[in-house]
């Protein structure tokens, strides 16, 4: 075994026990266990299990990404005022400068693609195990926690009519043309479910600060350039790996839609409607998640005369009667 098969066989082992530990509960249920839809809600189930245990690193990765946007403007005077300074002591001086300030406010660049890295292992497992299906059957193996009876099972699976192991660059077995126009349909998904989960982000979640900064320019250029390099990855995908990838970017989709309505960024279009919609209840403005007390009070105060505005009754004007 070489040296990324050793450091991926527990990510392996586990994915496929996840999965194992589904199919066998949907079995005892009554699904038939050489099903495509039993294997497929196992799939499913594994999304559910690895989202869940990452909310807590979600909830970190929101207060960095926040952290993030708040500390650009002070970035930007930092790049300023080194700006045309090409010697050493200035470099030094400069990136002793932007720690200080990623230490100030709790953050760092890499702190908001941790739930990516963290999943990534366990993408590349699954991928790993769903690829090495008809590998295993034709050798009368297991891989990981499926014995070869499952493995078999497995292989043999189907829905519509396209086998979980197939995938549209390589094939597979079972009906092509299925394949085809099932492998098509998952990744228009999964790429254009990423594609609006970002997008819903920079129109609702983010500050005008922040949205002229030169990190968000680079962060629009990857909302393209993302979606195309999955949708043209996705064509080695196997069928299992584009439903696990799509199913979890709708569990990301979903998230986002409720951290933007309930726990928005401070100075966003979200945040700025959420406190005009508390302030028409009567409610206080919440404690923004990685936001500043100041920046809740302004907020609650900008909502209230919003609203009083939208709200304050004109008096009529009686026009003066012109005496006969």
């Amino acid at each position: 075994m070489d040296f990324f098969g050793t450091i991926m066989a527990p990510f392996k082992w586990l994915v496929s026990a996840i999965m194992v530990g589904f199919h066998d509960g949907l079995s005892t249920l009554g699904m038939p266990a050489a099903n495509g839809w039993t294997w497929t809600l196992s799939i499913i189930g594994l999304v559910l299990v690895i989202r869940a245990a990452l909310i807590p690193v979600f909830v970190k990765q929101i207060k960095a990404q926040r952290g993030m946007q708040l500390l650009q403007p002070d970035l930007k005077k930092m790049q300023d005022k080194y700006k045309g300074k090409t010697d050493q002591l200035s470099r030094q001086a400069m990136a002793q400068e932007q720690m200080a300030l990623y230490k100030k406010h709790g953050t760092n660049p890499f702190s908001a693609c941790l739930p990516m890295l963290i999943q990534m292992p366990f993408f590349f497992a699954l991928f790993q195990v769903l690829s090495g299906i008809s590998t295993a059957k034709a050798g009368g193996q297991g891989i990981g926690a499926m014995s070869p009876e499952q493995v078999k099972q497995f292989d043999e699976s189907t829905i519509f009519g396209a086998p979980l192991s197939a995938s549209l660059l390589h094939g597979g077995g079972g009906n092509q043309t299925s394949v085809w126009i099932l492998s098509i349909v998952m990744i228009l998904a999964m790429t254009a479910s990423q594609f609006i989960t970002q997008k819903q982000i920079m129109a609702k979640n983010m500050s005008e600060e922040a949205l002229a900064s030169p990190f968000m320019r680079q962060q629009k250029m990857m909302l393209y350039i993302l979606p195309i390099v999955f949708g043209v990855g996705g064509i080695n995908f196997p069928i299992g790996v584009l439903i696990y990838w799509t199913t979890t970017n709708l569990w990301t989709m979903g998230q986002q839609f409720f951290v933007i309505r309930r726990m928005p960024t401070p100075g966003s279009p979200a945040a700025k409607a959420l406190a005009e919609r508390r302030a028409a209840r009567g409610l206080p403005a919440l404690p923004l998640l990685g936001g500043k007390k100041a920046d809740a009070e302004a907020a609650e105060a900008s909502a209230a005369t919003a609203v009083e505005a939208k709200t304050q009754r004109v008096q009529p004007q009686r026009k003066n009667r012109k005496r006969k």
